[in-house]
């Protein structure tokens, strides 16, 4: 099976529209889908570690199905995805530090650390079952969250209760993470322990589509993308049905959550897939497929920039202040001049995924 553009579309709008939510040139100034959801329901910001995750699953699918078919073991297969995670987890420890390392307070559980979790998870169960079987694991891990949120006794907190200040995720960080979660929280982490257990199911979900991409079916484009569409739909309605019991929620991953982006996911890319592979208009995907060639690079990247722009000082104002103020605020009302400021991060980092890209450097590990 050749190299799908659309794959590189999908991750590469994905990344840049983590760059677009993640810099604001201030954050008292950004729209309502640019930012999270309160707490239930969802924001276009909510759908991009979903998103990531899912397409962590498609490539991850296509890739190794192509080499067991060349030869390789399944047991060479795993050292790699362990090793890979491996990496990612330290990448992901290492820009939670980043520049000072307070290591008695570094938080263990980030974004990239989560991408690792999920990817050793979700390699792992490819490796070992068929396609029953790993619908059947993500079926289990869906269930058994929903169990663990529904009836885990909490102390001080009523059965089944997902507010903020009292839930089953956050009790579970309060005993494993204390003093090591995200500063914006403290008391609980979005990327917790136990509401990684679904979203190992956003990554299977994923890895799912990745068969259907790799059937018979994807030998006729239109006919595959009708499939993805069709599959991707079922899921937006399961989702918004379980979401009568079980909210939509990102910061506890619930399982409503899990199974909505996931099929928001499918939707989105079946239509990537269909004008791009399918219908073969490719060249206004270029740019977002060149920040997909490097995703990884251009995250790490960007949370460094965005990190020592914090830091920096110039007459007592942070570089970013200092750039936002005397560069983008005088152009625009805050809102859109907050808004300007990201979208020229999306650009910054763009141009860096275009040079790695025309030197053909590609970060592989």
């Amino acid at each position: 099976m050749k190299r799908l553009l659309s794959l590189d579309l999908f991750r590469g709008a994905t990344i840049a529209s983590m760059v677009l939510v993640n810099n604001p040139g201030s954050w008292d100034h950004v729209y309502a889908p640019l930012e999270h959801a309160a707490w239930n329901g969802w924001t276009f910001t909510d759908t991009v570690f979903p998103f990531f995750l899912w397409i962590v699953g498609v490539a991850m699918t296509l890739s190794f199905a192509r080499r067991v078919e060349s030869g390789d073991s399944r047991g060479k297969l795993f050292l790699h995805v362990a090793r890979r995670a491996a990496i990612l987890f330290a990448i992901g420890i290492f820009l939670s530090g980043f520049p000072y390392f307070p290591w008695h307070r570094i938080r263990y559980l980030g974004v990239l650390q989560r991408i690792a979790i999920c990817y050793l998870a979700a390699g792992g169960v490819f490796l070992l079952v068929k396609v029953r079987g790993i619908v059947a694991v993500t079926l289990a891990l869906l269930v058994s969250y929903w169990l663990l949120m529904a009836f885990a006794p909490v102390p001080g907190c009523s059965a089944g209760s997902l507010g903020k200040d009292c839930n089953f995720a956050r009790y579970v960080d309060g005993l494993a993470l204390t003093g090591h979660m995200w500063s914006q929280t403290k008391v609980w982490d979005p990327e917790g322990v136990v509401s990684t257990i679904p979203a190992i199911a956003t990554t299977l979900f994923g890895v799912l589509a990745g068969y259907v991409l790799r059937g018979a079916v994807a030998v006729n484009g239109a006919a595959c993308a009708a499939w993805l569409f069709l599959m991707g739909n079922a899921l937006i309605a399961a989702g918004l049905a379980m979401n009568v019991w079980l909210p939509i929620n990102k910061n506890l991953w619930t399982s409503s959550y899990a199974v909505f982006m996931a099929g928001l996911a499918t939707v989105v890319f079946a239509l990537c897939y269909w004008l791009v592979d399918a219908r073969g208009y490719q060249r206004w995907a270029r740019p977002f497929a060149i920040y997909g060639m490097n995703a990884i690079a251009v995250f790490v990247l960007s949370g460094l920039v965005g990190r020592l722009m914090g830091l920096i000082k110039i007459g007592g104002q942070s570089l970013h202040g200092f750039v936002y103020d005397g560069a983008f605020a005088p152009l625009a009302s805050p809102m859109n001049a907050s808004l300007l400021f990201a979208v020229a991060n999306v650009l910054f980092f763009y141009a860096f995924a275009f040079l790695l890209y025309r030197r053909k450097w590609f970060l592989r590990f």
